[in-house]
């Protein structure tokens, strides 16, 4: 497992890949906080928080992290590349951890240079260091493990075909689907005495939560297993392709 994932982060820096990344997450987030005028713009607003960091990042994440998964299996298996990695001593689960494991270090090494935005905003208010840290904390957290789910979600889709294009837009259905797909569906005529228990399987509700500063081991379990359910999904297709072959 670890060698897949030391492979997968040499590609992400080896190329632009892993570049294109952060820059494309910390540009758009710091256009829309300080740069571009309106609501989201922090120096206009003239509220010292952190609410336009969390309140962009999920949708910026919902493009980007799907465009680095996309290649992840799709291109293995476009390339014939997989086999070389089956002819290796790892199994189907370590392949599908190293993978996933270096999608989401990607996204932990996005995350870090908001630590920026965090002391920028410390600084900044009237009266400085009166910031809401344990929502900011909380949200942090929270943004991490919504990005990992965004991940699993995306190899998921990847193992599904050999095109990378196609892979892109299944991971950005699916991830749409658990971020924001369950509390639309919640609230459809004839839904409304189980609106909540709905609205309880998208990953917003969790968010939220966790936004608000409060670590509920609840969200934490919640998070942990969807991606561990997405990365069983991938192995169930990947031994399946092999049943197939085999056959």
């Amino acid at each position: 497992m670890l060698a897949i994932f030391r492979k997968e982060i040499r590609g992400f820096f080896s190329s632009l890949t892993g570049y294109i990344v952060i820059i494309v997450f910390l540009l758009v987030n710091s256009l829309f906080m300080w740069v571009l005028p309106g609501e989201l713009n922090i120096l206009d607003s003239g509220y010292a928080g952190l609410d336009t960091l969390f309140f962009l990042s999920p949708w910026v994440f919902l493009f980007l992290v799907p465009a680095v998964t996309m290649r992840m299996i799709a291109e293995e298996k476009r390339l014939g590349t997989i086999e070389l990695l089956y002819s290796k001593p790892v199994t189907e689960r370590e392949i599908i951890w190293g993978k996933y494991l270096a999608s989401v270090a990607l996204v932990l090494l996005s995350l870090l240079p908001c630590l920026v935005y965090f002391f920028s905003v410390y600084a900044l208010g009237e009266t400085p260091g009166n910031l809401d840290q344990g929502g900011t904390w909380g949200a942090f957290i929270g943004l991490f493990f919504l990005a990992a789910i965004y991940a699993s979600a995306g190899i998921f889709a990847s193992s599904l075909t050999d095109n990378q294009v196609i892979a892109f837009i299944l991971a950005l259905l699916i991830c749409f689907i658990m971020f924001m797909g369950f509390d639309s569906f919640a609230y459809l005529p004839g839904l409304k005495k189980i609106d909540q228990f709905i609205i309880s399987f998208g990953i917003n509700e969790h968010y939220k939560s966790m936004s608000r500063g409060v670590i509920d081991i609840r969200d934490i379990v919640y998070f942990i297993a969807v991606s561990v359910i997405f990365n069983e999904a991938t192995r169930f297709v990947l031994i399946s392709r092999n049943w197939r072959k085999k056959s």
